[in-house]
């Protein structure tokens, strides 16, 4: 699905920010497009349950409003 949406819009994985709420959806599924990704802990994952998964996304955030003013 990351892959298409790419495509779609006409820009390389690495070029794009998978964000999302879910670990184990979201932030591996841009990790396995080559996307650089990041975390909301304002959903399904929060900040205790990261050492269950094996990988980690590039940033993690309180929730999307703190993207903005993020350094990326």
């Amino acid at each position: 699905m990351m892959m298409i949406a790419s495509r779609k819009l006409g820009v390389h994985p690495e070029e794009c920010l998978m964000v999302g709420d879910r670990m184990d959806t979201d932030i591996v599924g841009g990790l396995e497009a080559g996307m650089k990704t990041a975390l909301v802990l304002s959903g399904v994952t929060k900040l205790d349950m990261l050492n269950e998964f094996p990988y980690r996304p590039d940033y993690v955030f309180n929730d999307v409003g703190e993207i903005e003013f993020a350094q990326l």
